[in-house]
């Protein structure tokens, strides 16, 4: 707990496909908790989206709805959530260990540590909560015991994810804020931190300064 009128120290800003983990994570669960056959027949009926997609004629945030509607429509919740989890423990054991020991020194200073993504919340909030960590990302639907098929959110990339984490969190409570990405899709969001990291483009991850050692150090000195 933060005294009255001490902000907190930090905020960091996690993505997490290509970030926090290396590969696309939406892309794999389709394969880890449906049949091939099923994903073929589905996959079919959005052909030209697909193809128009990997042309980059499409873009990710409207074909990852698209995908999601064609693949879990009426999908019962039952079958799914075992699978999710199954699924969620296999990939926090391959989180990427670079970008994972820097959310863990976040974490052991204090900072508030949030998970960003535009990747689903099946199995995407049971990552969060094993990390304990916060989660903002794209919620899904679910009536009576079915997925929909639909999101109840925005595909939480681009500008929306700028908007969830201001719609979310009052930045002004933050002394200093990091944000870590890796696509275009994560601009919008590193733009909001005074310490960034893009995968692939920065060479060296932000240094971490416990604030209230350099606070301490300061009225030393005085």
């Amino acid at each position: 707990m933060h005294a009255q009128n001490q902000k907190p120290q930090a905020l960091a800003l996690f993505d997490f496909d290509g970030t926090l983990y290396s590969h696309d994570s939406f892309t794999g669960f389709i394969f880890h908790v449906l049949k091939k056959r099923h994903i073929i027949w589905r996959g079919l009926k959005i052909l030209p989206w697909i193809t128009a997609y990997y042309l980059k004629l499409y873009p990710a945030h409207r074909m990852r709805p698209k995908l999601y509607l064609a693949m879990f429509k009426d999908a019962d919740v039952k079958i799914i959530y075992p699978l999710a989890l199954q699924y969620a423990n296999k990939i926090l054991g391959n989180l990427d260990p670079t970008l994972f020991e820097q959310l863990k020194m976040h974490q052991k200073l204090g900072h508030k540590v949030i998970l960003v993504s535009a990747t689903i919340d099946l199995y995407l909030e049971m990552i969060a909560n094993t990390l304990s960590i916060e989660l903002l990302c794209s919620k899904v639907e679910i009536k009576n015991g079915k997925l929909t098929g639909k999101y109840l959110t925005p595909d939480c990339s681009c500008l929306q994810k700028k908007l969830r984490i201001l719609e979310a969190i009052n930045l002004v409570d933050y002394e200093t804020i990091y944000a870590y990405g890796n696509s275009e899709e994560d601009k919008e969001m590193l733009s909001l931190a005074q310490h960034s990291y893009m995968v692939g483009f920065d060479k060296k991850l932000p240094v971490l300064e416990n604030l209230n050692t350099i606070k301490n150090s300061q009225i030393s000195i005085l």
